[in-house]
């Protein structure tokens, strides 16, 4: 499939013009072919429009079809082939094989959204049958489901070009709730953002969906952005991305004459509990795997751990030893973009020269223009505790070690922290009950926590929750990863005494799809009521 630089608004892809906007090329930091039109504010209202006039059919199409959609998505980008993968690695910088992980991911995302929809229990159906001979005053037929919320839209994340860009996460989730959606691609990868939105629009036309259903708008700045989340066509935002970045569609979002929800992922540096036992039985180990995890995609994954906290002591020097040892070994990788490389190199600076902060150690130096080199710092409780900017994400392969005097210092410094992703502890059995008293603080603190494993993996799957209190996420709620995402889109109507042909078909009497229901308190399915 070829790469015109063209947005893609229904059915219709051209070339905009806005002015030329180009990818560039993430390891050299050169401008790549071809260039792409930028989309105007008339492109913006053409495809907030169509998606406005596209949402009651859409949501109202049976649940069959609405699944086949999102199935075609899925096929279409394996159809794409290495043609995918190959402009995602020139302009992202990241392996092939790690992209071809990602590309499944995504295809396990609207495989799994599909199965969703399918299964029919995201209608969230109630029934309250009418009781006219209750005393003192009868009660009506009382029903309930959900519906989409409407138009949505979608700003592509720059550290997964394919999983939370434009058919990821938030696409997928706001599809399957019934919603249009209009994508603003990331300018970091122009091309990729492309092939996958062509790539929705075969589908939706196999599929016999609504022009609107789907576009993508691109342009560098923050002009198109805050124009798309202005509209009044659209009424949610699925953002991935810095907490600027994030906060700024927010303010947006709540300045309109009808405000609407902004769905962020911003910050979190996902803080790494080593409790005694398991430092003194298996640190080194330990040692290695976080240094694994840190370095990971070049430490670019918003479950990044940035953070690690331990008591001191002879195990806990032989851990940060047996991490230096094993982060001087790990090389220079190219990072996404040289506007993220540079932002990571002030912030491993910004920390090194904090008060009570020592540089432990630095992995291999650079060859190239915009490779990160892992770093490791070690501060101490009290330092940390006294410097709230300590507690800034340095988006990259950089990690804060910081020695305890005690527990009762260590949870001190967990019940300061601010809100995470996620909140991992390395534990013996020894360590349970110790485990036991940090596990309110954490499930305050975190919306995953885990358990002797690192966090960045990221399951898709019914139980994933990818959020967590601000300012990991604008919205502590919800999760932007997992089945549960399809909440962010949906709410509640509630039909009384209307008319069983007039009521949709997850609550008519018949219940003709089987969906499961909750009829009068109980659970049931294939029960007609």
């Amino acid at each position: 499939m070829e790469i015109r630089g063209e947005l893609i608004i229904g059915q219709h892809a051209f070339k905009a013009r806005g002015g030329d906007v180009y990818a560039i090329a993430a390891a050299s930091g050169e401008r790549l072919k071809p260039a792409f039109g930028a989309a105007t504010s008339d492109d913006v209202e053409r495809a907030c429009t169509l998606a406005e006039e596209a949402f009651d059919a859409y949501r109202q199409l049976p649940d069959e079809q609405r699944a086949q959609f999102l199935d075609a998505i899925a096929q279409a980008i394996v159809d794409l082939g290495a043609v995918l993968t190959e402009r995602a690695h020139l302009e992202t910088g990241l392996p092939l094989p790690r992209l071809e992980g990602e590309r499944m991911r995504t295809v396990g995302q609207l495989k799994l959204f599909a199965s969703l929809v399918r299964d029919g229990r995201w209608h969230g159906a109630v029934i309250d049958a009418a009781q006219p001979e209750r005393t003192p005053q009868p009660r009506p037929d009382l029903r309930l489901r959900r519906i989409g919320l409407g138009p949505v839209a979608v700003f592509g994340a720059s550290n997964f070009p394919l999983a939370f860009s434009v058919a990821g996460g938030d696409t997928a989730s706001a599809l399957a709730a019934g919603c249009p959606v209009v994508v603003k691609a990331h300018p970091s990868h122009l091309g990729t953002s492309e092939l996958v939105a062509r790539a929705i629009a075969k589908a939706a036309l196999d599929t016999g969906m609504p022009e609107g259903v789907f576009s993508m708008v691109l342009g560098d700045g923050i002009a198109i952005g805050e124009a798309l989340v202005r509209h009044p066509a659209i009424q949610a935002v699925g953002f991935t991305g810095s907490r600027q970045g994030g906060l700024a569609l927010q303010r947006i979002a709540q300045s309109r004459r009808e405000p609407i929800p902004v769905y962020a992922e911003m910050s979190s540096i996902n803080p790494v509990v080593l409790l005694p036992a398991a430092l003194g039985a298996r640190g080194a180990a330990i040692a290695r795997d976080f240094v694994d995890s840190l370095t990971l995609g070049a430490g670019q994954f918003c479950t990044n751990p940035g953070l690690v906290v331990a008591i001191e002591g002879p195990a806990f020097d032989a851990f940060c030893a047996a991490a230096v040892e094993a982060l001087i070994a790990k090389p220079a990788t190219t990072m996404l973009s040289p506007g993220i490389h540079g932002a990571y190199c002030r912030g491993v600076e910004r920390l090194a020269t904090r008060s009570g902060v020592a540089k432990l150690a630095a992995g291999k130096p650079a060859s190239g223009a915009y490779e990160a080199v892992a770093a490791l710092l070690r501060t101490d409780a009290e330092s940390f505790l006294a410097d709230e900017s300590l507690e800034d994400e340095v988006f990259g392969p950089s990690s804060l070690v910081i020695a305890c005097r005690d527990f009762d210092e260590l949870h001190r410094v967990l019940r300061r922290l601010s809100g995470q992703l996620t909140a991992t502890v390395q534990l013996d059995d020894d360590d349970h009950a110790l485990a036991r008293k940090l596990l309110p603080t954490l499930e305050r603190k975190a919306g995953r926590v885990l358990f002797n494993g690192f966090p960045t993996g990221v399951e898709v799957s019914y139980a994933m929750v990818h959020g967590g209190p601000f300012p990991s996420t604008s919205d502590s709620r919800t999760t932007s990863v997992g089945a549960s995402a399809i909440d962010r889109f949906l709410r509640p109507v509630c039909y009384q005494a209307v008319p069983d042909t007039l009521l949709p078909e997850a609550l008519q009497a018949d219940n003709p799809h089987g969906i499961w229901r909750l009829v009068d308190g109980q659970l049931v399915r294939d029960q007609a009521q």
